[in-house]
C-alpha cells in the first residue's frame, strides 16, 4: 500500500473571499471538501501537513501580518502533523518539506488546496520530478480567472485544463468522493499517460 501524506495548501483567508477570491468550483464547496478530506486522512492515520503561502507585509494579498494571510478556520482548526510556511509557489522549493516526508518514508503525496494552477501545480510538478507519487483532489482546490497580454482564461478552464495535463502524466486526478471510497477500500487510482490521452482526444482506440 501507498505511504501517502496529504498536503494542505495555501487555504488561506484571502482565497475565500478575500483579496484573490477562488471563483471555480466554488469556494465553499472546496471548503467542504478540504474538511471532509483532512478528517478522512486523520481518520486513517495518514500524517497531514499544511503549507502556508506568506509575502511581504506592502503585498496586495497574503501579505505578513494580514487577515488575509491566516489558514482558514476549516484549516486552522483541524490538528495537523507539519507546518510548512514558504514564499515560493512550490511547498518543496525553500522548505524541509522533501526531507521531513522521507524522514517519514512517504511515497505518495495527496495534494489539495489552493491554487490548482498556481502553488498545487507547481507542488506536483516537483514532487513528481522528487520522485513521488502524485494525487490530486480536484474538487478540493480552486483557480482564479486571468486576462493579460497572452489572453483571458475563465476560473473553470483554468482549472478544467490543469487537471486534464495533470491526469496525463503527473497526477492521478480525483473527486474528493472518489479518494475516500478509495482510501477506505485500499484500492489504487487510475493513472494515464501522454500518448494514452492524446490517442482518446484524437478519437483513436486505446490499449488496456
Amino acid at each position: 500500500m501507498p505511504r501517502r501524506a496529504l498536503i494542505v495548501i495555501d487555504v488561506q483567508n484571502d482565497y475565500a473571499g478575500g483579496e484573490l477570491p477562488i471563483e471555480f468550483p466554488e469556494v465553499q464547496d472546496s471548503l467542504r471538501n478540504i474538511e471532509t478530506v483532512m478528517d478522512a486522512a486523520r481518520a486513517a492515520a495518514m500524517p497531514v501537513v499544511v503549507v502556508q503561502n506568506t509575502l511581504p507585509p506592502n503585498a496586495p494579498f497574503m501579505a505578513e501580518g494580514s487577515a488575509g494571510v491566516a489558514l482558514h478556520e476549516i484549516v486552522a482548526s483541524r490538528p495537523y502533523d507539519h507546518y510548512v510556511s514558504k514564499k515560493l509557489p512550490s511547498a518543496f522549493a525553500g522548505t524541509n518539506l522533501e526531507a521531513w516526508l522521507r524522514q517519514h518514508t512517504i511515497d505518495t503525496v495527496t495534494v489539495i488546496g489552493y491554487m490548482t494552477h498556481n502553488c498545487d501545480l507547481s507542488t506536483m510538478l516537483h514532487a513528481f520530478h522528487s520522485g513521488f507519487e502524485v494525487e490530486f483532489i480536484s474538487d478540493a482546490s480552486g483557480s482564479v480567472p486571468y486576462e493579460n497580454r497572452a489572453g483571458r482564461a475563465t476560473a473553470e478552464e483554468i482549472h478544467r485544463v490543469m487537471s486534464v495535463v495533470l491526469q496525463s502524466r503527473f497526477a492521478a486526478v480525483m473527486s474528493t468522493a472518489e479518494w475516500v471510497e478509495m482510501l477506505q477500500q485500499g484500492t489504487k487510482p487510475e493513472r494515464d499517460s501522454i500518448y494514452r490521452s492524446n490517442r482518446r482526444a484524437r478519437g483513436l482506440a486505446v490499449a488496456v
